[in-house]
């Protein structure tokens, strides 16, 4: 069952890639750095599923996947908030986390190949507080990215969660426990990537009238 689920959210990702493409040269910057953030998920999420049918190690790639989603996001979010403070806060820890990964990194380079919930929690959070920033402010404006905006703070929240929790059974060797918590984020994903699928038809296919599509 799990990897029925695994492939569904790889088809929903690979349609809001097509989605995404289709209406990237009608749309603001905003809308942009989110197609090449789904683009770039594709890529790597195909990579490992394509090296683990192979045998291979590709645990390096999650590095990839949690720094990439942080930078992309972050300028995501950095481009639809509007609050000066909240940018502000945006542009503080996309500096402070990138100087902090490096030198996590160049302490010890070995790091780069293992689990590294360091890296999950410090990219996952900002993310989380970014998301949380566009939820208040829509209160008072059009909710453009809403239903995103909610996927982003579910999947995050829950996967980081899962993540963290996972890093502790390894010490205990506790299969069953360790392939429940990743079902867990392999059904939470699903969830974020149909948001998004709802999120890309309500507001491109219907062509409703909205600020993201006139950012520059």
């Amino acid at each position: 069952m799990g990897k029925i689920f695994v492939y569904i959210g790889y088809f929903l990702l690979f349609i809001n890639c097509l989605i995404c493409l289709k209406s990237f040269s009608k749309n603001g910057k905003a809308f942009r750095i989110f197609t090449y953030y789904s683009f770039t998920m594709l890529v790597i999420q195909l990579s490992a599923f394509y090296l683990s049918k192979q045998n291979t190690h590709n645990l390096f790639l999650s590095h990839f996947y949690f720094i990439i989603q942080f930078v992309l996001l972050s300028l995501f979010y950095l481009n639809i908030l509007i609050d000066k403070f909240q940018k502000r806060v945006i542009l503080i820890n996309l500096f402070l986390c990138s100087v902090s990964l490096i030198i996590h990194y160049a302490l010890d380079w070995s790091r780069f190949s293992r689990f590294n919930t360091f890296e999950i929690f410090i990219t996952s959070l900002p993310l989380i507080v970014y998301a949380t920033f566009h939820l208040y402010n829509l209160l008072n404006q059009k909710k453009e990215y809403y239903y995103t905006t909610i996927g982003i703070l579910i999947y995050l929240f829950g996967s980081t969660v899962v993540f963290l929790t996972a890093n502790l059974l390894m010490t205990f060797h506790s299969d069953w426990s360790f392939k429940l918590i990743f079902s867990l984020n392999i059904y939470l994903y699903v969830v974020y990537q149909l948001l998004i699928t709802y999120d890309l038809r309500d507001n491109l296919l219907s062509k409703k009238v909205s600020s993201w599509t006139i950012q520059n």
